[in-house]
């Protein structure tokens, strides 16, 4: 059994006892977090595809750890022109496990 869930303007396909890195949730660790915008589930030969959401379905996860990803540079230069910018950015994300999947 799986589902395809929307979460944070990414899609993801997940099973239960997955963990999932996705963009930054408002929880704590340890909290409990149901999400409800569910595209797909697939249960053994069965398929339910929602337009756009499936109603009724949900996964509920639970929060592993708030965090975040490895720094990447952003370097902007523009040749002739004496002119260089380097920035860094590290993205927050949240670390799910999902627990299980209702629909």
């Amino acid at each position: 059994m799986y589902a395809i869930i929307e979460t944070g303007g990414k899609q993801y396909r997940v099973q239960e006892g997955d963990v999932v890195f996705v963009e930054k949730l408002d929880a704590e660790e340890g909290d409990k977090v149901d999400l409800t915008k569910v595209l797909l589930i697939s249960k053994d030969d069965d398929m339910v595809v929602g337009r756009p959401y499936v109603d009724g379905a949900k996964v509920e996860a639970t929060v592993l750890e708030q965090g975040k990803s490895k720094k990447i540079i952003v370097f902007k230069y523009r040749p002739k022109k004496n002119y260089k910018k380097k920035q860094g950015h590290r993205q927050p994300y949240t670390k799910l496990k999902i627990e299980k999947i209702v629909g």
